[in-house]
């Protein structure tokens, strides 16, 4: 259940931490009036979500007849929730600093055409993360004991309110989280928890008959790996390590956790620096231009012609220019009057 647990906790605080920027926004810009719109918007994705969720059941247990069929059914599902979990995970972590502005600048032009944008913005925002709950939940949940019953639907339903809670307490101040530290642990759970999935998913298609090798074990450690005790339990439960897998299921669990886990954590390799531009020489009759480098943009101004250098006793010698220094431009001397003029 720690599984159907985590799949709602990460999810809905994805979808709580987008309906509070888009309320936050809104209040800020003394928008108040709107927020009905957005209400709604995230009701009918929920809505939506327990649909489709309800749907993906009822075609396992009542639709599908034979258990060939069945298992193919729950085998591409499975299949589908890793596809889901590792596209989601890396664009969170890609998208999680640019998130923000992008919604606020959705909603802004939501509203320049009305509620209807308004509640269709909102809604598009939250159904995405409610789909995807809805398919990794019974993927999670069929890969372990129990299925899609009581226990994985409330663990399911504790992960959502966790989130709603902390959302709520990170929208008014009243919680600090380091949320990049938090969907970095989290990533690494579910990519574990989505190996198990995968690993379900190769046990159901050896089972319909697509894969061979249903009875080719891998190894059997029963004897240690007690399935009946918590350990096991807890393994099977959360990332469906189980005593004897087959070649395949073990084959692909391997083969996706360990190169998935190695990129998700890697740090991306930092932008090498740009060497510092030296202050180009003044020369006569001419325009140059000088680029000054700050750390959140770059601006060109121009530099006026340079005039011919006045001797000692005509004007003060000019400070020196640092050309070293990109933050700071070149000055002109300044120009006393000359005993010709």
């Amino acid at each position: 259940m720690f599984a159907t647990y985590l799949i709602g906790l990460r999810e809905g605080l994805e979808a709580t931490l987008v309906v509070s920027i888009l309320v936050a926004f809104l209040v800020k810009s003394q928008r108040r009036d709107r927020l009905p719109q957005v209400w709604a918007g995230v009701g009918l994705a929920v809505a939506l979500s327990v649909v489709f969720g309800s749907l993906i059941q009822y075609t396992s247990t009542s639709l599908l007849r034979t258990s060939e069929s069945r298992e193919f059914f729950e085998a591409v599902t499975s299949v589908a929730a890793v596809v889901f979990v590792t596209w989601m995970i890396f664009w969170m972590r890609r998208a999680a600093r640019s998130i923000a502005g992008e919604l606020r600048g959705k909603l802004t032009e939501a509203l320049a055409v009305g509620s209807l944008a308004v509640a269709g913005m909102a809604f598009l925002a939250v159904v995405r993360e409610g789909l995807e709950t809805a398919l990794i939940f019974y993927a999670a949940a069929e890969s372990v004991a129990g299925g899609t019953g009581a226990g994985s639907l409330l663990a399911l339903i504790g992960g959502i309110v966790t989130a709603v809670v902390i959302g709520f307490g990170l929208y008014r101040s009243a919680l600090k989280i380091n949320l990049s530290r938090f969907f970095t642990w989290t990533g690494a759970l579910l990519i574990l928890v989505a190996a198990g999935i995968l690993k379900y998913g190769v046990h159901d298609f050896q089972e319909a008959g697509v894969l061979p090798g249903l009875n080719n074990q891998a190894f059997d450690i029963s004897a240690t790996l007690d399935p009946n005790a918590w350990y096991g339990a807890l393994l099977a439960g959360m990332f469906n390590i189980t005593a004897a897998p087959t070649v395949l299921e073990l084959i692909a669990w391997v083969a996706y956790a360990v190169p998935v886990l190695v990129l998700f954590l890697r740090k991306p390799a930092a932008a090498p620096a740009k060497p510092a531009a030296s202050a180009p020489a003044p020369s006569p009759a001419a325009t140059t231009t000088t680029t000054v480098t700050s750390p959140a943009e770059a601006t060109v101004a121009p530099v006026e012609p340079a005039r011919p250098a006045a001797t000692p006793t005509e004007a003060e010698p000019a400070a020196p220019v640092d050309e070293t220094a990109p933050a700071e431009r070149p000055q002109p001397a300044a120009a006393a009057p000359s005993p010709r003029a």
